[in-house]
């Protein structure tokens, strides 16, 4: 056998006549022959470039086309390492190997077929993203039938997502959510997303955001459970420190995934959920589980909670779901069976199926009232499921056998179950005095503990409803006159109880931060009451710690009073609240009324009716400036009243009697005694208890 080097030596070969074959078969090995023979077997390639198609216009029997690649030319053999589609390899030369024409023919037609996935790919993307059709999507990407490709379909989809808006963005999120395990294995959603991050130093020529954007992505695609958490840590071992796929790691991790309620924030950051409220998923879970217990269709049950397209919510529909099988005892096994199925196929993950447990053990007490049994069928679900090895049993709350204090907490659980009868009939009625009259009757006593109860089911129950009903609880609790401790006490059993409450509120936060500051605006709390609920309950990483930052926030913004007022519409209804002159006219308006012969109950009515125990103190200048005027105290025993009664707080005459103090200027020009007035009821206001001690008759105070 002639040797390879030999055969590279075209100045030892000299010129050859077409019909040598046996120069055919030295250059049938080579790679690129310096002439253009016919093959062994004298027939013409079809390929285009082939050294059969020049054959016909040489005169010489060399290759003329010019060198490429700086390698080749005429009468030379180009570089070792160059290749030809169009040459192939000789089975009947003496060094012909079939594997390798095989690895070349294979290596061929993969690249061809990746190709071909990529322009498809493509299209299907910009097709969806015109017609938001997310099963259309989904059959086109089954029907190119290429499951080992499917990863770039995953870096397309995102990359192409990143450079539109919003609306692009969340399409995309939600396809990848659909397409998980029934379209995409969960490897190629992993290997998409590493290659995204790998290649966040390219992308972000074109995408500068790129940071924020993709990691977003990566953190929507954990909450959905696309990706595992592991995905971030895994990622940060592997890239350079200084690339910016560290950084979106980084953003994923701290700026997203470990913030409070970071699943619901993160959900609905591109404009996702906007129309899918709490109530509305709830009442879908309930229907989906009651027509899967008449039919017992698994495949629609998984269907309808994938549909759901709420991950970090499904624990509410094992906590449905054994409810019901306790509930209906004849479908237990079936609704265990759907549990399991779920559970092992990754439709319901199993950190969603434990806190589906824990919040019912949470709550087994209340469900003893309706399920007297509740506790041991519960025990007996656990065991169960955890037999079946899709619950782990170690990682629940315990389950305690019996509960403390029976008879506090039968009499704790009856007076709960009125407070909510109660609470449901004030939101249709709005009459205040009925619930303070039914108060009375239920808890004659006045128990600390029952106000606490009804301060926190009040709260509860309105935050679950609209703002209508959270002004109305707002109002409620300023017309209740509680002790101020029994409300402090409601509001550390809310804080308490935060955490849980967000599984089914996910705005807990900011829901109860408001009314904690509504509170405080309406002088049920005092400032420092905030500090007090705080230390008595708050661990520093818990959501009710989130509560009490943000309740702190919202009072230290400017003119806090009145905007807190209106979140909620003002005035008890969904109307938006009162301008300030409409609020100062009807003050005026019953003063006048009352220093013309009204009735005191009736003032009282009116002032409570405003609304607004924050500006009791225009009630206090206004009613002043009146007694100075006309020189007789109808109005000083009227403010006597409120004060008797709690109507009108310390602080609001504190405040009264310091903005008639600024005023006392242009009072003198109707009123020239004015100053002597003023000091002299400054004294008298002292001496009732209205002011402190150290109250100066010539002390300015700012303005509200």
């Amino acid at each position: 056998m002639m040797e390879f080097n030999d055969e590279i030596k075209p100045e030892e070969q000299g010129e050859v006549p077409q019909s040598d074959p046996e120069v055919v078969d030295i250059l049938s090995v080579s790679t690129k022959p310096p002439r253009s023979p016919k093959s062994h077997h004298g027939k013409l390639s079809p390929k285009k470039g082939s050294p059969s198609k020049h054959d016909r216009h040489s005169h010489t029997g060399r290759d003329g086309r010019p060198k490429k690649g700086g390698s080749g030319g005429k009468g030379t053999w180009g570089g070792l390492l160059d290749t030809q589609d169009g040459i192939q390899l000789d089975p009947n030369d003496p060094n012909y190997d079939s594997n390798e024409e095989i690895s070349q023919l294979n290596g061929n037609k993969s690249a061809r077929t990746f190709e071909e996935y990529k322009k498809k790919a493509t299209i299907i993307v910009e097709e969806y993203f015109d017609n938001d059709d997310v099963m259309s999507t989904a059959d086109e990407l089954r029907e190119l039938d290429m499951p080992s490709y499917n990863y770039y379909f995953v870096k397309k989809l995102v990359s192409m997502s990143m450079d539109r808006h919003d609306k692009e963005k969340e399409m995309a999120a939600v396809l990848l959510s659909t397409l998980y395990a029934d379209v995409i294995d969960p490897p190629q959603f992993y290997e998409g997303f590493s290659k995204l991050v790998e290649s966040a130093d390219d992308l972000v020529v074109d995408i500068p955001d790129i940071v924020d954007v993709l990691g977003l992505f990566i953190a929507r695609a954990v909450v959905d459970d696309i990706l595992p958490p592991s995905f971030l840590s895994k990622q940060l071992d592997c890239l350079a420190h200084d690339s910016k796929g560290v950084e979106v790691i980084k953003r994923a991790k701290k700026g997203y995934l470990s913030a409070p309620l970071h699943a619901e924030i993160i959900e609905r950051r591109w404009g996702g959920s906007k129309s899918k409220t709490v109530d509305d998923v709830k009442a879908r879970i309930n229907n989906l589980l009651i027509e899967y217990v008449v039919s017992g269709d698994k495949l629609e049950a998984r269907r309808c909670i994938k549909d759901l397209k709420v991950p970090f919510f499904h624990h509410e529909i094992v906590k449905r779901a054994l409810i019901m099988a306790m509930e209906r005892r004849p479908a237990e096994g079936r609704i265990l069976d759907l549990l399991k199925e779920t559970a092992e196929e990754g439709v319901i993950n199993l950190s969603q199926i434990s806190k589906g447990f824990d919040r019912l053990i949470d709550t087994v007490d209340d469900l003893s009232l309706d399920i007297p049994s509740a506790r041991e069928l519960l025990q007996s679900l656990i065991s169960k499921a955890a037999s079946d090895g899709w619950l782990c049993a170690s990682s629940l709350k315990p389950l305690s056998s019996q509960s403390p204090k029976p008879l506090e907490d039968n009499a704790a659980k009856l007076f709960k179950m009125k407070a909510q009868s109660i609470i449901k009939e004030y939101f249709l009625s709005g009459d205040i005095w009925e619930v303070i009259s039914s108060l009375e009757s239920e808890n004659s006593s006045s128990s600390a503990e029952l106000n606490a109860i009804f301060v926190k089911k009040l709260i509860t129950l309105a935050m679950d409803r609209k703002n209508r009903e959270k002004e109305m609880a707002s109002v409620l609790l300023t017309s209740l006159c509680f002790p101020v401790d029994d409300v402090v006490s409601g509001f550390v059993m809310l804080v308490e109880s935060a955490d849980d409450t967000a599984l089914d509120n996910p705005v807990v936060v900011e829901d109860l931060a408001m009314f904690l500051a509504r509170a405080v605006v309406d002088e049920v709390l005092a400032p420092n009451h905030l500090e007090e609920i705080g230390n008595q309950c708050v661990g520093h990483d818990s959501i009710g710690s989130k509560v009490l930052q943000m309740a702190r926030s919202l009072l230290r913004a400017r003119l806090s009073g009145e905007r807190i007022l209106r979140c909620w519409g003002g005035g008890g209804s969904s109307r938006p609240g009162w301008d300030i002159e409409d609020i100062k006219d009807k003050i005026a308006k019953l003063l006048e009324e009352y220093d013309s012969g009204g009735d005191v109950r009736e003032a009282f009515r009116c002032i409570r009716e405003l609304g607004m125990p924050f500006f009791h103190h225009e009630v206090v200048k206004k009613a002043m400036v009146t007694v100075m005027e006309k020189k007789h105290e109808r109005l000083w025993g009227l403010l006597t009243e409120c004060f008797n009664v709690g109507l009108i707080t310390p602080n609001q005459m504190m405040k009264g009697f310091g903005r008639l103090a600024e005023s006392l200027e242009d009072l003198a020009l109707d009123v020239p005694d004015a100053g002597q007035q003023y000091a002299h009821y400054v004294e008298r206001a002292k001496a009732a208890g209205w002011l402190d001690p150290s109250f100066s008759s010539c002390r300015s105070t700012l303005h509200w």
